[in-house]
């Protein structure tokens, strides 16, 4: 899609002047969508901003909007004028470039993948990020209903309704999933959805076991800021069925398996590049690694660059995250390595200091059933402030700063 088609979709004019560059940093949904077509109209690059930021992302930012481009914008006029922010959980800023072909991309499999041709969505999650921006801009794409909720709103009880009924979509991170289970009317409202998705971080075993339990239209998939969200997707019906992981590959997605089992992905919704640069075109390496399942769904098995080698073995934060969720000891955990003179890294077990402290006997002996001992974390940490963001996921560089401290 065009520029100037999007921008029309949004009710946008494109504006006769030169064209100007525009940060778009709103916290209200709807100031930033009327902000965001502004943006679009005054025909320069547009770089959306976190308004959570503090001071350091902040000087990030603009050190990386303030560089010019490489390799002739010129030359590639209508491309990857979208800047979308990424890398806040690696503790570096990255902007993403997109662009209306990317974007148009994107919509189009999520449609051909579940079988609509109007997407209907509830926003839970802010739109700065890239799952709260992609479930509006697939409303945008198909005209379909678009209405904003209140997450503390919607655990008092007052949850929206779409017009559509069962056509509708719905994201949530675990943690608000967890939360709502607990409310019979929650899980009520839950299942006149046609798909709940769960993204922002790993979902743990128990959870998603309530939620099959319940029979409710869970979506779990696969996706990126660099991929404009998801690009594997289990569907409901798959999931109700027995299914579990990230479901199939989109149809307007590649996604491979290289050397060490990394996640590559090919496809037309595949970024630009990191602003100011320009990617080389093909397939683009992710860090985190991946299996097929037999029905040819991606399971994620963890992130490359986050393993912990202790003592010379390697461990996956996720899976002693996941074992340390099933004893049912802790509300919130985040599991990190940190330098030891005699081990290399020891696994340290974070949680946030303002939940009731954890009771850890008998911890060890539970864990032992499901991870070798040099898995289990040697220390369990207190943290204040709990470096969590909007969509579930934890900084871990800022939480290494915190215990370092």
């Amino acid at each position: 899609m065009e520029r100037a088609d999007l921008a029309r979709l949004l009710g946008a004019s494109p504006v006769s002047a030169a064209p100007r560059d525009v940060v778009v940093e709103e916290r209200d949904p709807a100031r930033f969508i009327a902000v965001f077509a502004e943006a679009m109209a005054a025909g320069g690059t547009v770089f959306v901003a976190d308004p959570s930021w503090g001071q350091s992302e902040r000087t990030q930012f603009q050190e990386i909007i303030r560089r010019a481009s490489s390799g002739g914008d010129q030359d590639r006029a209508g491309r990857g004028w979208l800047c979308l922010p990424t890398g806040g959980t690696s503790g570096a800023i990255k902007l993403a470039r997109h662009d209306g072909e990317t974007l148009a991309a994107a919509v189009k499999g999520f449609c051909a993948h579940f079988g609509t041709d109007r997407v209907n969505a509830i926003g839970l999650l802010p739109l700065h990020h890239v799952s709260g921006f992609m479930a509006w801009i697939r409303t945008v794409f198909t005209g379909g209903d678009y209405r904003q909720a209140d997450w503390k709103a919607v655990e008092r009880g007052e949850r929206p309704e779409l017009a559509a009924g069962r056509d509708g979509f719905l994201s949530l991170v675990p943690t608000q999933l967890q939360r709502l289970l607990a409310d019979p009317a929650a899980v009520a409202w839950l299942r006149g959805f046609r798909a709940v998705f769960i993204g922002g971080g790993p979902a743990w075993p128990e959870l998603v076991e309530a939620g099959a339990r319940e029979r409710l239209p869970l979506a779990f998939s696969y996706g990126m800021t660099e991929t404009a969200a998801m690009v594997c997707a289990l569907r409901p019906e798959e999931f109700l069925a027995g299914g579990r992981g990230c479901g199939t590959m989109l149809p307007h997605a590649r996604v491979t398996l290289e050397a060490e089992g990394r996640i590559a992905v090919a496809g037309g919704s595949l970024f630009r590049g990191y602003w100011p640069e320009w990617r080389e075109t093909g397939p683009w390496l992710t860090e985190d690694l991946g299996c097929f399942d037999d029905r040819g769904g991606l399971r994620v098995l963890g992130r490359r660059d986050a393993l912990i080698i202790t003592g010379g073995k390697k461990v996956d934060p996720a899976e002693v995250e996941a074992a340390l969720r099933a004893t049912g000891v802790f509300e919130d955990l985040a599991v990190i390595g940190l330098p030891d003179a005699e081990w290399g890294e020891i696994v340290v077990a974070c949680y946030p200091q303002a939940n009731a402290a954890p009771d850890l006997t008998g911890l060890a002996a539970r864990l032992g059933v499901q991870l070798a001992a040099y898995k289990h974390p040697k220390r369990y940490l207190p943290v204040a402030p709990w470096p969590r963001n909007a969509q579930g996921k934890v900084n871990r560089a800022e939480l290494r700063r915190l215990v370092a401290g």
